[in-house]
């Protein structure tokens, strides 16, 4: 099942830079496992938007409580969401 998280991120600049060569590690490896869709900070870098591949709410939430940008609060607040894609176009996301 998929679940999306829009998440917020704190303001300290310095903080987010420091935390995420670690944070696209950990996503690369999610990625690997087939526990990721997509994912990417939103143009303002005030937050991002992730979308996990778990078997249920709790799973998707331990992906994000493992993540070291939860861990060090760089995501200062988010939201999950259970989704079920009915239309995509996989040419758009990136390699």
């Amino acid at each position: 099942m998929r679940f999306p998280a829009v998440f917020e991120y704190t303001p300290d600049k310095a903080k987010i830079a420091a935390v995420r060569p670690r944070h696209r590690q950990y996503l690369t490896g999610l990625l690997h496992q087939g526990k990721l869709l997509a994912a990417g900070p939103l143009d303002d870098d005030a937050g991002a938007l992730i979308i996990y591949e778990a078997d249920s709410r709790a799973a998707a939430e331990t992906l994000i409580q493992n993540d070291p940008f939860f861990q060090e609060g760089v995501m200062v607040k988010y939201q999950l969401f259970a989704w079920k894609p009915v239309l995509a176009n996989r040419s758009l996301l990136p390699e």
